[in-house]
């Protein structure tokens, strides 16, 4: 199962709408259910996929333990749940430039995040049908990238050199 999260602000009709569209040209459309914040008037309505407007903590819970693959926007809740449980996940990242968001806080997240294992990174809409094609298709890869659930390495060490470093702080 696919498991398509926006956030619990405001809507995304950019990113709903991508994956309605690779709904059906895929035939996928039993295979994805979404919490997508209610549309605003005139607002994007999905058609091709199952998605409620709003789920409990606990059916949240439930419906993210059983996904193969997460679909969700750049928050850090989202990210960090996948670390947690060890999900592949699909981000999309809200854009400021498009009144998504009120900076760009989420496109920094994933050109710093997006190299990670197990987290497929689309830039916008016109990359999403790709990148969750080539998610689902390491979901089927026994040897595919699983998303690590610890900090890579680099950044570990890189900290322990901070926080351990003795040296004099220069103001």
């Amino acid at each position: 199962m696919i498991f398509l999260t926006i956030g619990a602000h405001e809507p995304f009709d950019r990113r709903v709408r991508a994956v309605d569209a690779w709904c059906l040209a895929t035939g996928r459309q039993e295979e994805v259910f979404g919490q997508v914040t209610a549309p605003r008037p005139g607002g994007y309505v999905p058609q091709h996929f199952r998605w409620v407007s709003r789920l409990s903590p606990a059916d949240y819970a439930d419906q993210v333990a059983r996904a193969d693959l997460l679909v969700s926007h750049a928050g850090m809740g989202s990210i960090l749940t996948a670390l947690h449980l060890g999900k592949p996940i699909v981000i999309m990242p809200r854009r400021g430039h498009l009144r998504e968001t009120r900076n760009d806080h989420q496109f920094t997240t994933v050109q710093r995040l997006g190299r990670r294992p197990g987290i497929h990174v689309a830039a916008d809409e016109t990359e999403l049908p790709a990148v969750l094609d080539h998610a689902i298709a390491h979901l089927a890869d026994p040897a595919g990238e699983r998303i690590a659930p610890l900090a890579d390495t680099a950044f570990t060490d890189a900290l322990r050199a901070f926080l351990t470093d003795t040296r004099p702080k220069q103001d």
